[in-house]
């Protein structure tokens, strides 16, 4: 990551500002971070996006009796109330990722660190936020009005199964359509939303077979937010140049709605 010690990774420093490295590692980190001010600047800015994180889902870090259904539902369970079970333990998981930034299979496991797959993730997302929210004659390639084509033809391309575009119209957001682009060098999709005053966001979906793990995280660059997360094989980011509060309250719908 630097010339001056190329051994520090930006998944160390991930790891070092969300308090996961040993106290021998983390010597090392301070180490560079004394000679590298702007990435000390940035890690001070991780910790404060994971304080405001904290603080917004404040409400959910209480541990209830119930949780364990939340993860594991019992069988019979019918496959609406399975799906609300997932997105309210979504809610914990997002959670307890305010202050781990990292999420495992399991809520009380501390599994290993793997950001790999999803460090490029953010910025592609903004970079196709920048490029195409502007547009106005062609920011999609196949318009809301053929949505069940777009789902069908990218579902298609991502090989995901009955791919579902998320429906945010509670949220003020119409579809206005989507297109085929590249995540990571494999084929990926973004479907681009729009509310009554104009403002556009984005929704990328990307898939690398070498995720394993979930998280969750923002990443910022100057009025553009972007909430991001990996479930499995495939990664989803949602991005614009909205409040914080608004962009997650988009990304809890599309968890809710995305395949899992």
């Amino acid at each position: 990551m630097n010339d001056t010690n190329p051994s520090v990774t930006e998944a160390d420093l991930h790891a070092y500002a969300d308090g996961q490295l040993p106290e021998t590692a983390r010597a090392r980190i301070d180490a560079f971070l004394a000679d590298n001010p702007d990435e000390a600047a940035m890690i001070a800015e991780w910790q404060a996006q994971n304080t405001g994180i904290r603080s917004l889902f404040a409400g959910y870090e209480k541990t209830r009796e119930t949780d364990a259904l939340l993860v594991s539902p019992p069988r019979g369970i019918s496959s609406g109330r399975k799906r609300a079970a997932i997105a309210a333990a979504a809610l914990v998981v997002f959670a307890l990722g305010a202050v781990s930034g990292h999420y495992g299979p399991a809520l009380l496991e501390k599994p290993e660190l793997q950001l790999a797959g999803s460090e490029t993730l953010p910025k592609q997302a903004e970079t196709a936020f920048m490029v195409y929210a502007a547009e106005v004659r062609h920011p999609v390639e196949v318009f809301a009005n053929e949505e069940a084509h777009l789902a069908t033809w990218l579902g298609k391309r991502l090989a995901i199964e009955n791919l579902k575009i998320p429906n945010l119209q509670s949220l003020g957001f119409k579809l206005v359509g989507g297109r085929l682009l590249p995540v990571d060098g494999r084929p990926g999709s973004m479907f681009m939303y729009e509310n009554q005053a104009g403002e556009r966001l984005t929704v990328l979906v990307g898939r690398n077979t070498e995720n394993r793990t979930t998280s969750f995280r923002f990443a910022s660059s100057g009025n553009v937010e972007t909430f991001y997360w990996i479930d499995g094989e495939l990664g989803y980011a949602v991005t614009g140049e909205i409040s914080r509060e608004t962009l997650r309250e988009v990304a809890e719908e599309c968890y809710k709605q995305f395949p899992s």
